[in-house]
């Protein structure tokens, strides 16, 4: 017995702090959120601990039905700190004293209070900056001079050199290099998927087509060339029934109206529902209702709906800014330019598509997604940068 106590003290405990502006059971942020909380399942059981430090509102600032400042147990390897102050750097001084974590993971790059504050001014301990994507050129062209002005601002600290960076891919650390120079340290390690169960394609008839989006409803998601080139297939095919559900919280509510202007001139044959948000737990079923997925993004640092949509067994469009690539060889979905033709095209393709064909596809996709995904790999890259 005195064996087996000295044994369990021996055990080291590695500290993970993590930065992030909204966690779960907040879901309206979309992908970052996921990725942390796939990181922490998948890592859990290998000597790690987890702390993170939250707001308690999800992302149209509405709090979410958690105890406030205070730890709360997440999981047997992770606490959550929901904060409630708008000025969270003193108690997040205080905490990291407190905890003594080994590494502070920052998640992405452009919020005051969760990237910038703690990125300037908490020293004197490891920080891994995980850029999010906030790096891919057609991120960097929306709402281009903040976020300039943001990078400009770091640059003369000398952050760049000061820190490591985390990306998800090779393409991912190529723009990193752009933007961070040579000489900065970045780490690739994928993103943990949350892959679904190949489920069936509903009954499906030639000339009818059943769409989904699950995305945030932004110009990055490119809702807009989706709607233009729906607009086409119904005018061209007349005969044709396509219903489209989108499910994501509007977080450019311009570009919303924009979107929503199209939407009440389509043709009666093609019919758009946007149901708000969609809770992580909905997301599998909203898919089985679906023929295909549709999301051509200008890009994605890694499109968490993308993967578990091709999972789910539904072929999927999308553009050749995504991880998701070569879909058609493998007769998985469509890489598309995103222009309408080439998404009508796209579009109408599935469109006059039969049911056993779709469904030989559906199964490609779920293979697909399953082929691309190491999990073991992935926790290596993951062990690889936790012990920098």
């Amino acid at each position: 017995m005195a064996k087996r106590i000295q044994a369990l003290a021996c055990i080291h405990v590695e500290k993970i702090f993590i930065l992030i502006p909204w966690f779960s059971p907040a879901f309206k942020a979309g992908g970052p959120i996921r990725s942390v909380e796939g990181m922490i399942k998948q890592l859990s059981g290998n000597g790690k601990m987890f702390y993170v430090f939250c707001s308690n509102k999800d992302l149209d600032a509405n709090n979410i039905a958690v105890p406030a400042n205070e730890w709360v147990c997440f999981s047997d390897n992770c606490k959550v700190w929901y904060s409630s102050n708008n000025n969270i750097l003193p108690l997040l001084k205080k905490e990291i004293s407190l905890q003594q974590p080994n590494h502070i993971f920052i998640n992405g790059l452009y919020n005051w209070q969760y990237n910038i504050k703690p990125i300037l001014f908490i020293k004197g301990i490891n920080k891994i900056i995980s850029v999010r994507g906030m790096l891919h050129p057609a991120a960097l062209s929306q709402k281009a001079i903040k976020k300039r002005f943001f990078l400009q601002l770091l640059k003369i600290t000398g952050w760049q050199h000061k820190n490591i960076f985390h990306v998800t891919d090779e393409q991912e650390k190529t723009f990193a290099q752009k933007e961070l120079g040579p000489a900065a340290k970045i780490f690739v390690a994928g993103n943990f998927p949350n892959l679904f169960s190949n489920t069936n394609v509903p009954n499906k008839k030639q000339g009818d087509l059943k769409l989904v989006s699950v995305g945030l409803i932004s110009p990055m998601k490119n809702y807009l060339p989706v709607l233009h080139a729906l607009e086409i297939v119904g005018r061209q095919q007349p005969g044709s029934i396509i219903e489209y559900d989108i499910y994501g919280a509007v977080k450019d509510e311009v570009y919303w109206q924009q979107c929503l202007a199209v939407i009440n001139r389509l043709p009666a044959n093609i019919k758009v529902k946007w149901h708000g948000a969609i809770a992580k737990s909905g997301i599998e079923q909203a898919l089985s209702q679906s023929h295909v997925f549709i999301l051509p993004s200008k890009s994605e640092n890694f499109g968490h709906s993308i993967i578990e949509a091709l999972s789910a067994g539904r072929p999927v469009i999308t553009s050749n800014g995504t991880p998701w690539n070569n879909l058609e060889p493998s007769m998985a979905g469509i890489n598309t330019q995103v222009d309408e033709q080439s998404l009508s095209n796209a579009i109408n393709f599935f469109v006059q598509m039969q049911q056993d064909t779709l469904q030989q596809w559906g199964n490609n996709a779920a293979n697909y997604a399953r082929q691309v995904i190491d999990i073991n790999t992935l926790k290596e890259q993951y062990r690889l940068m936790f012990t920098i």
